[in-house]
């Protein structure tokens, strides 16, 4: 190889102009070399030996898409793919062909979304994979038009609307663009002030829909009213007869209507009056109704313990009837002894006068005789205080001395 690169490298030398010409070659082959870096790193180029399978996916319309551009496919928001070609189906629909990378997994009840990613309508196809119960897609299954959604744009919005309300809109957009210069420091306090405004309507429109039915009652009303009175001539006549006849007395008792009428201011202020009275009224009970609601706070947990009260009264009364049916008995026997107990005791009434002189000098001494009554217990009885008096007194002189075990005297 260096023998042929030494032939060929003499042979440029000696050969006149060969030099210049694969110098030329040399320049256009890197200046090509550098064109075609330049196009490739700005254009989309696919090589062959990516790592992605297709999916197509069938929509109602694809407007703006521009296959082999690099229109992406997105997934949660992230690059995952491009739109690669797009066709006209059989039946009037767009069908486009997707390569996503082989690391993502499409399911089939997943669904496809057509967005535009700016103004201009820049286009990308945003999938949400579906569920994991379902079955992959593989390289070259169909997302049928069902699961796929198209963009609305706006431009055909606009197409539907007439030249005045076109103008009617391009001018709200440019006295919005004004508006919301301040719309920092202004549009807060505006939102609050509606929202209390608001707040302030609701009551407004409960009654005017409380009203909007109480019409559309009246009116269905009217309505079963002239259909019943509508098919009966005779009844008109008598109803318009009665009306005429109405109208004729109420003319004929004018005189009272006017003196009734006159009397209205009367009663308007006597009315008045009342009124300035009932709320004099109400004001002063207002004290009394906050303490009566007060107990009738505590009013239930005093019934409580009044409950409890009585339960426990009932038990009582339970317990005691045994008692109360024997102490009849003896409170009969006892009203028939009261007359002799009450001679008794108007016999013993001189004896107490004069027992009143020895209970005097009684009383003081009544603990010594409880000590003694205490003490000898009983004349007869072989107890005493002291327990059993088996035992006996012995009295023993100063001068005289016991013999001790010990042989000692004391």
């Amino acid at each position: 190889m260096s023998r042929s690169l030494a032939r060929l490298w003499e042979r440029t030398l000696s050969e006149p102009g060969l030099g210049r010409n694969l110098t030329a070659i040399g320049v256009l082959v890197v200046l090509g070399t550098l064109f075609a870096g330049y196009f490739l790193a700005h254009q989309r180029f696919n090589p062959p030996w990516e790592d992605r399978y297709t999916v197509y996916a069938v929509f109602d319309e694809a407007a703006a898409i521009s296959p082999g551009n690099g229109q992406e496919v997105r997934i949660a928001g992230v690059e995952v793919g491009d739109i690669r070609s797009a066709e006209v189906t059989r039946d009037g629909k767009a069908r486009l062909e997707l390569r996503i990378d082989s690391d993502q997994v499409v399911r089939e009840d997943a669904t496809l979304l057509l967005r535009p990613k700016s103004p201009l309508n820049d286009m990308y196809i945003e999938i949400s994979p579906g569920s994991t119960d379902a079955a992959k897609l593989g390289d070259g299954d169909t997302v049928p038009v069902e699961q796929t959604v198209s963009p609305v744009q706006v431009d055909d919005v606009l197409s539907h609307l007439d030249s005045n309300a076109q103008a009617a809109l391009s001018s709200l957009l440019s006295e919005s663009d004004v508006a919301l210069v301040n719309a920092k420091r202004q549009l807060p306090d505006g939102l609050a002030q509606t929202r209390r405004l608001l707040e302030e309507l609701q009551p407004v429109m409960t009654r005017l829909e409380t009203r909007r039915e109480t019409l559309a009652r009246l009116v269905n009303a009217l309505a079963d009213v002239s259909e019943a009175a509508g098919a009966n001539d005779e009844r008109l006549a008598r109803m318009a007869r009665s009306l005429s006849t109405t109208l004729h007395t109420v003319a004929g008792r004018s005189g009272d209507l006017d003196a009734t009428i006159a009397q209205l201011p009367e009663l308007s202020a006597d009315l008045r009056t009342t009124s300035v009275a009932v709320t004099k009224l109400a004001g002063e009970l207002n004290p009394t109704l906050a303490n009566v609601h007060e107990a009738s706070d505590e009013l239930p947990g005093a019934l409580r313990r009044f409950g409890d009260s009585v339960d426990e009264l009932d038990d009582f009364l339970d317990d005691a009837r045994p008692v109360l049916d024997k102490a009849g008995p003896v409170v009969g026997d006892l009203r028939q002894a009261a007359p002799s107990v009450r001679a008794i005791a108007g016999d013993l009434r001189p004896l107490s006068r004069n027992a009143q002189p020895l209970t005097a000098h009684a009383v003081p001494r009544l603990d010594d005789v409880a000590a003694f009554v205490y003490n000898t217990n009983s004349v007869a009885s072989l107890r005493d205080a002291n327990r059993g008096i088996l035992r006996g007194l012995f009295t023993v002189s100063a001068t005289q001395s016991l013999p001790l075990g010990s042989g000692g005297q004391r």
